[in-house]
């Protein structure tokens, strides 16, 4: 068994509740969604086939127990699923970053699913299976990528139908910053008493002219 794999490199976790702590990164190739503010265009086409116990040898090597697949989308590859189950299998902790239209509960219930609802000015909002939320276990979180306070009023409203099994903490706001400042972002929150996480990139803050993996 084979996948096509655009980068597997060793860095920082820029996101979710496990920011700020080593990661090895899993990026797998291909993706069914073209969001407006997609930053990893790269990993639409660009990679190499390889065999599910080069890519778990490859992860060993760098001697960190927490893992995350992303992407594009690794579940635009059915065979992911199997790559989670091994990982899980030698003992990693293993997130997935997942744009939300495929269903995570084919995924293994150990695995963290990050799950990107997409708002409207994404340009893929209509296309994000909102039944997702409902497959959503206490361990797992949601994102909202915010552009305009239009996104943020959807972000909202979809906030109701998040199962109250999901701790307010692991609800993450995440501003695309040159479209939305995180002040204002903050804001809004605070002006709200929302109960959600403002979310920046850190990788973007400590290696901001780094576009790849590091």
């Amino acid at each position: 068994m084979a996948l096509i794999i655009n980068e597997i490199f060793h860095s920082i976790q820029g996101e979710s509740t496990f920011a700020g702590r080593p990661c090895t990164f899993v990026r797998l190739t291909g993706c069914n969604l073209r969001c407006t503010y997609c930053d990893t265009r790269y990993a639409w086409s660009e990679g190499q086939a390889m065999a599910l116990n080069r890519i778990v040898d490859r992860v060993a090597a760098f001697g960190c127990r927490l893992v995350e697949i992303t992407g594009g989308e690794p579940l635009f590859q059915p065979d992911t699923v199997r790559l989670v189950e091994t990982l899980i299998e030698k003992g990693y902790r293993v997130l997935m970053e997942t744009n939300g239209s495929f269903d995570i509960g084919t995924l293994d219930p150990a695995c963290v699913k990050i799950l990107d609802i997409k708002c409207p000015d994404s340009g893929e909002a209509a296309r994000c299976d909102l039944d997702n939320l409902d497959r959503v276990s206490p361990a797992d979180q949601i994102k909202f990528v915010i552009s305009s306070r239009g996104d943020y009023t959807y972000a909202k409203k979809i906030m109701r139908r998040i199962p109250a099994r999901v701790p307010h903490g692991n609800v993450l706001f995440s501003p695309v910053l040159d479209k939305l400042s995180g002040q204002d972002l903050a804001g809004w929150i605070l002006a709200d008493r929302l109960e959600a996480r403002l979310q920046l990139q850190l990788h973007k803050i400590i290696w901001p002219e780094v576009e790849r993996g590091v």
